[in-house]
């Protein structure tokens, strides 16, 4: 019986381990998406710019993308565990002060101390699920759960923020991210052990500092054109951000141990795989976020319809998730790959329907096609790009697929909702920069209301025509060039 006991106990210590980790993971990535339904209160509440707006919204994804290999490469060198541990910390105070901030600046500030410390949590809760399953057959179980979880979080964090914000004020979906770290912290200790790898080059400070400024300084200037009009600060912004990821880029190229092997992008099935981690994940979010107001603020839905709305959407997106992986085994990820970029450019064409009195039916019939194209990307992108280089490469292959979608989600708010937001500038009726800061402006006119509400639905038209096309075009390179062996 004993003996029982001991050889069950591991298994039986390692699935609660698991289970113990992905409370984080469910964390950061529902902190990708909760904001998105959440927008009209947190509008309401702060009295945010339209730039301000964008940056609540996505300065969290760039701070998880650009920091993610950096954290990786630190957690190999001092510790997993001890970097979990800290960094879970971190992000349950920070939710604490994003919960309370009181203008929009303090809730900048908190998104961006989470989006460090959630940076901190994803590649070291993987290399932990490593070390909790030696055995390769578990183990790929166990990494499946963790995408699932990963995508579900995603899925989930707008129904969740929706279902909170009826009850309660919009603070409350940072707050709930408290319980989750408490646990964590209580049980990691007791379940998990310390993972270090041996060998590990040392990290570049300026590569970090790079890439994040370089970003930052571009994405800066995108919204300052799209939501003021095109002046000398924002041109000088952005050429000075284009050049600082030029060095970025040309510093990787001559780094021997580089946070971004830029040599990995030689091989078109890795480059396909690349994009695809980032562009689904840029039209999600967008269109998540814009189809968010859209509900609320132009068809009048509550916070709970609306969630009710992108709950069909989500479960899609989540089963896909889940039963891709069986599926990709029998007709190859070469026709997942190229079948998940025509769904979702058939998603963001059905979008073009919407109107300002109606089109509830062709938003849930968007994001459930949309979504079983999104399900099927989350799931076969790292496993692309791994397949593609040889072994000793898998791990920096790894890192980029999964900074991709981190940076994918930030960049779809970034990019396609400031062209939402310039498109209303241009064409709304020009009393506020933003649909629901006008839309709080007393005494307004119907015409006045029904302008404001046509210029935002073209903004959203025009991003998911975008986001649509590029689906396309990237579905038709992969269908030319992608080889069929290679990818199976």
């Amino acid at each position: 019986m004993n003996e029982q006991c001991v050889s069950h106990s591991p298994g039986l210590r390692a699935w609660l381990g698991l289970l113990v980790v992905l409370g984080p993971v469910l964390l950061v990535a529902m902190d990708g998406s909760v904001l998105f339904l959440a927008m009209p209160q947190v509008s309401e509440a702060l009295s945010p710019t339209a730039g301000q707006a964008l940056w609540i919204l996505d300065v969290y994804g760039f701070a998880v993308g650009s920091l993610l290999i950096a954290f990786g490469n630190i957690g190999d060198r001092y510790g997993r565990l001890k970097l979990l541990l800290t960094g879970a910390a971190v992000f349950g105070a920070a939710s604490a002060g994003a919960a309370f901030a009181p203008g929009p600046g303090w809730l900048i500030a908190g998104r961006a101390l989470m989006g460090v410390a959630g940076a901190t949590l994803l590649p070291s809760a993987l290399a932990v699920i490593s070390e909790l399953f030696p055995d390769p057959r578990q183990r790929a179980k166990a990494i499946g759960i963790f995408a699932a979880t990963f995508a579900a979080g995603f899925a989930i964090g707008p129904i969740i923020g929706g279902q909170l914000l009826n009850s309660f004020w919009w603070g409350s979906v940072f707050l709930i991210n408290l319980p989750v770290v408490v646990v964590f912290l209580v049980l990691a200790p007791v379940l998990l052990r310390e993972v270090r790898a041996t060998g590990t080059g040392r990290i570049d400070v300026l590569s970090v500092l790079l890439s994040a400024a370089g970003i930052l300084l571009t994405v800066y200037a995108v919204k300052h054109v799209a939501t003021a009009g095109l002046t000398a600060t924002p041109v000088a912004t952005g050429v000075i951000g284009v050049t600082v990821l030029g060095w970025f880029v040309r510093r990787q190229l001559r780094l021997g141990h580089p946070l971004i092997d830029f040599g990995l992008f030689h091989d078109r099935v890795f480059t396909v795989a690349a994009i695809t981690g980032l562009l689904p994940l840029a039209a999600w979010s967008a269109t998540a976020y814009l189809g968010g107001i859209y509900l609320q603020s132009v068809l009048g839905l509550s916070v709970l319809d609306a969630a009710l709305v992108a709950l069909p959407g989500a479960a899609v997106l989540t089963v896909t998730c889940i039963a891709t992986p069986a599926l990709a085994a029998r007709v190859g990820t070469r026709a997942a790959l190229i079948a998940c970029h025509f769904l979702i450019t058939a998603g963001m064409l059905l979008l073009l329907a919407t109107t300002i009195s109606g089109g509830i039916g062709w938003y849930v019939a968007s994001t459930v096609i949309a979504g079983t194209g999104y399900g099927i990307s989350f799931s076969v992108v790292a496993d692309t790009a791994v397949a593609a280089v040889p072994p000793e490469r898998a791990g920096a292959a790894a890192a980029i697929a999964e900074t991709s979608n981190e940076v994918g989600n930030a960049l779809g708010i970034a990019l396609l909702g400031s062209l939402a937001a310039l498109i209303f500038r241009l064409q709304g009726p020009g009393l506020a920069g933003t649909l629901n800061e006008t839309l709080r402006i007393p005494g307004l006119g119907t015409a006045v209301i029904g302008d404001a509400k046509a210029a935002f639905v073209t903004g959203l038209h025009a991003a998911a025509a975008i986001a649509g096309l590029l689906h396309a075009a990237l579905g038709a390179f992969a269908l030319r060039h992608l080889p069929r062996a290679s990818t199976r």
